[in-house]
């Protein structure tokens, strides 16, 4: 995004040689480290003089640690340490060339700061904010310097995380914002440009799918642990939403929504009452000892066991027992599902429409098998012996003894309705007849036989075999030995099953598509750009995709069909798909697949 220019632009900015950080706490304390490894001389200023001493002890023992492994020299522990001083008067900013605050999220706060700054400083220094939800612009115009005060917007824990926001308002001097830029750069961090909008790019993005997830922990959708499992194994995570939540604070993401929903609005920023709820009995996450989990002590990362924690031997009733499985279907998700299957030792009847696609799929089943014995993964033997317990046909007919049946057909309610239909014709009394569907009603499917209490979702994520991840999806009409015989058959194939209801998107595709939804209006208003938005994604949420490079992949017009799925359902605005995503849809860009999407790809 284009930094906006100002009157007074051809001011030269000063070389920031020397750096003071205001607000000592975690995220103060470590950009004064980064700060001091790249060769600043660093000033740290807290009003808490046990804060100040607390940060220095910190970096003894941080610096301590990267000699240990090598990281640094003890001549150059020593010249770090050394480039830190630390007070308690904002007057040791008098000589700073870049003022970085960190203070709490307020803007009396702030406000107080940066008057008492304008008083000590000198005219060129350059002030930074570290806010993530206050206006940028707001603190900038009651300044007495706004064309040299803009946001700097790390993230925790900063001598690890690469991102870096740099934050202009419609007051700031591009001569600044270059010079804050070569800073980071400097510090080797990436630097991303974009407008003043609570919540930046990284943030605006992350604090709506965190809420999204609290009110789902909140509405008794799915237990904590079965949502941070579900984002973890099924999108790549590393940590699940209210893990994250208890990490940040919950009072802070708290605040970061209440500025989001000011602007925007949006009912998706408006804050769960869960998280208000923990912020005024003071559990706050991590800090405090207790959030949506409970810690070992304050500023603890371990997890103790606590009322929510569920019993190791939760089991509600007696699991049917399984021997034989059915997939129906021939393509890449029906291939994977069977291949799980056969390795885990079940004998496998793979059904298609046509003798001719069952064989199709069993034969990519073999090529697949053969990867993992080049890659070691798995003996030749072994290997044989799966891909012998598969057999292909033609009919569903030859599921008349399997004990459960596994539906990975065309994602159309007809279709799965239609087979369905059949599955309860063929197989057995007492079979488990479960579907794959990953956005369509359970229960649609359930109503299509006599046995609707035999029914399951059991949603697979694509590649199977890889994929760790299982939904296991319950309707109202469920039976209980039928929900625990799928479960125990996700532990037999080394998956890792997460409860949840019937309604749209489950735990993943709820959560998931929103955030890609709300990416892709940021570039329908000229935010930011897919480049930013991907790096800062990856950067500061560490996703292991971007949000339009996933899109190209899932497929545009599936995803589409998702987040219409989820709007229909939930009835929300802020729900509705963006136009963009219709727009190209409508032209038949629709991602990798096509060699064209949000980028262009080579055809192969």
């Amino acid at each position: 995004m284009a930094t906006p220019l100002s009157p007074q632009s051809d001011t030269p900015a000063p070389p920031l040689r020397t750096v003071a950080v205001v607000g000592l706490g975690t995220m103060g304390t470590g950009i004064a480290e980064v700060l001091a490894k790249a060769g600043r001389e660093v000033v740290g200023i807290d009003i808490s003089a046990a804060q100040a001493t607390r940060c220095v002890a910190v970096l003894e023992s941080s610096t301590a640690r990267a000699v240990q492994r090598g990281r640094l020299t003890g001549e150059q522990r020593t010249e770090l340490l050394a480039r830190v001083t630390t007070s308690t008067d904002l007057a040791a900013a008098a000589g700073a060339d870049l003022v970085i605050e960190v203070a709490p999220e307020s803007y009396e706060v702030k406000q107080q700061i940066f008057r008492e700054l304008d008083a000590v400083v000198r005219p060129e220094t350059i002030l930074a904010t570290g806010t993530n939800a206050l206006s940028v612009t707001r603190l900038a115009a009651e300044s007495a310097r706004p064309e040299r005060v803009l946001g700097l917007h790390f993230f925790n824990p900063a001598p690890a995380m690469k991102l870096v926001e740099i934050v202009s308002s419609v007051l700031t001097s591009p001569a600044a914002v270059t010079a804050v830029t070569g800073l980071a750069l400097d510090l080797g961090k990436e630097p991303v440009a974009v407008g003043d909008r609570p919540g930046f790019v990284a943030d605006g993005l992350l604090f709506g799918y965190l809420n999204q997830a609290a009110s789902m922990y909140e509405s008794n959708y799915a237990s904590r642990e079965d949502i941070d499992a579900a984002m973890r194994l099924g999108c790549g995570l590393p940590m699940g939403p209210l893990a994250l939540l208890d990490l940040i604070g919950v009072d802070t993401a708290r605040t970061v929504l209440e500025a989001m929903y000011v602007e925007s609005h949006d009912r998706l920023h408006a804050p769960a009452p869960i998280l208000k709820q923990l912020s005024e009995a003071g559990l706050t996450g991590r800090k405090a000892g207790r959030g949506f989990y409970t810690y070992e002590e304050p500023g603890s990362a371990a997890v103790v066991r606590d009322a929510s924690t569920p019993s190791e031997n939760g089991r509600l009733a007696e699991g049917r027992p399984v021997r034989s499985v059915g997939v129906a279907g021939s393509g890449t998700m029906a291939s994977g599902i069977a291949e799980v299957f056969a390795k885990a030792g079940y004998h496998v009847v793979l059904a298609a429409r046509t003798e001719q696609k069952a064989q199709g799929a069993k034969a990519r089943i073999g090529t697949s098998l053969a990867r993992s014995v080049d890659k070691g993964r798995m003996t030749a033997e072994a290997a044989a012996q799966a891909l012998e317990r598969v057999r292909p046909t033609g009919s569903y007919d030859d599921f008349a003894d399997v004990d459960l049946a596994v539906e990975a057909v065309a994602e159309d309610l007809e279709v799965k309705r239609q087979l369905f239909g059949t599955l309860d014709k063929v197989c057995k009394p007492g079979a488990v007849l479960a579907t794959t569907t990953s956005s369509l009603p359970v229960i649609a499917c359930a109503r299509a036989t006599s046995r609707p209490q035999d029914v399951i979702g059991m949603h697979f994520f694509n590649p199977a075999p890889a994929m760790k991840l299982v939904e296991v999806v319950r309707t109202v009409l469920t039976g209980d030995d039928v929900h625990a015989t799928v479960r125990e058959v996700c532990r037999a194939i080394r998956k890792h099953p997460v409860d949840c209801g019937d309604r749209a998107g489950f735990i993943v595709n709820a959560l998931l598509f929103p955030y890609l939804n709300n990416a892709v209006k940021m570039v329908q208003e000229h935010y930011a750009d897919i480049d930013d938005i991907d790096a800062a994604m990856k950067l500061g949420g560490g996703y292991p995709m971007g949000p339009f490079e996933l899109l190209d992949v899932v497929g545009l017009d599936v995803s589409l069909a998702i987040e219409k799925v989820l709007h229909r359902e939930f009835r929300d605005p802020g729900l509705a798909p963006a136009p963009l995503l219709e727009h190209l849809v409508a032209a038949g860009c629709l991602g990798r697949k096509t060699g064209r999407g949000f980028r262009e790809y080579a055809k192969r």
